[in-house]
């Protein structure tokens, strides 16, 4: 059900146009209401909207809860990166007879939390096995990870810090790990959000063998990378983020110079990191709405269609 309020000068041109549960409200109509039934009906329509706006994260798809609740397997293991360091990563499963596509999450700046644990949630009970490194792991001290830094604000020094080799060994085990792991089916596509999409559209430039990638938000490497990419770019972009979606024109182009694919949707009326705020209880509507498309975008690329 659609809701469109039109507040125009004088009763004749209030609600033109507008439509309740079948009912047409027509110039006509209107003109023959008094004042006062109008601004009632007013009142009611606009108290309906922002209830329709409260109760937008309760028509989210995939509502799973991703924690010790889900019905969904979830392991933490560790993965050797180099000869010095492993990374802890979160797999969860879909409860599936036929081997998955595999995903990785790539964080945010604020490292692995518990919203990443969720949403790993969503896309195994969506079909898919999820995989989410800490990129922060054994990064504070050995053992240690993104739970281990007392506040976001030291989490995101500690991300702004790591070097860019560090990162993309990180991935490269990951993705080898997920490649060969029981119940999958070897394709292996890349999910990233803000820090973590750039980190995403600069990994497809290293790893010729990524099938897909989703980047949310996240900046374009360099147009000597984007030579390198080989598998197709799915962006996802919110209107009110112009740092980042104020260069997508630039990127679709130098990416079409270098004979690649970027398929960018910019999100209208969003904000940076509506992937995460839209499903919250206090979210806006244009991040609501952004979130549910993007989430129905996102199905459709990692499953190929």
């Amino acid at each position: 059900m659609k809701v469109w309020l039109a507040y125009g000068h004088g009763a004749g041109k209030f609600f033109e146009g507008a439509a309740f549960a079948g009912m047409v409200l027509t110039r006509k109509v209107v003109r023959a209401m008094s004042a006062r039934r109008i601004l009632s009906l007013g009142s009611r329509l606009s108290a309906l909207a922002q209830l329709l706006v409260a109760t937008c994260i309760a028509i989210q798809p995939a509502p799973s809860r991703g924690d010790e609740k889900s019905l969904r397997r979830q392991d933490f293991v560790e993965i050797k990166s180099t000869a010095d360091r492993t990374v802890r990563v979160l797999v969860v499963y879909p409860q599936v007879e036929t081997p998955a596509h595999v995903v990785i999450i790539v964080h945010e700046d604020r490292g692995l939390t518990s919203w990443e644990r969720r949403l790993a949630d969503q896309l195994a009970e969506a079909g898919f096995i999820a995989i989410a490194p800490d990129l922060l792991s054994n990064v504070a001290a050995k053992g240690s990870g993104t739970d281990s830094f007392e506040t976001v604000a030291a989490a995101r020094a500690a991300i702004y810090d790591l070097k860019p080799e560090q990162v993309a060994a990180d991935l490269d085990a990951v993705f080898d790990y997920a490649r060969n792991l029981s119940g999958g089916d070897r394709r292996v596509a890349v999910a990233g959000f803000g820090w973590g999409g750039a980190q995403s559209f600069l990994y497809a430039a290293h790893n010729p063998d990524v099938l897909a990638t989703a980047v949310f938000y996240g900046a374009a490497p360099s147009a000597e990378a984007m030579k390198r990419i080989k598998a197709p770019i799915f962006g996802f972009y919110a209107e009110n983020d112009a740092r980042i979606s104020g260069e997508v024109s630039k990127v679709k182009g130098q990416m079409q110079a270098a004979g690649r694919d970027l398929q960018a949707v910019t999100y209208a009326g969003a904000g940076h990191g509506f992937f995460r705020t839209g499903e919250t209880k206090d979210a806006g509507p244009a991040d609501c709405k952004a979130r549910s498309e993007a989430w129905s975008r996102l199905l459709d690329v990692l499953s190929g269609r």
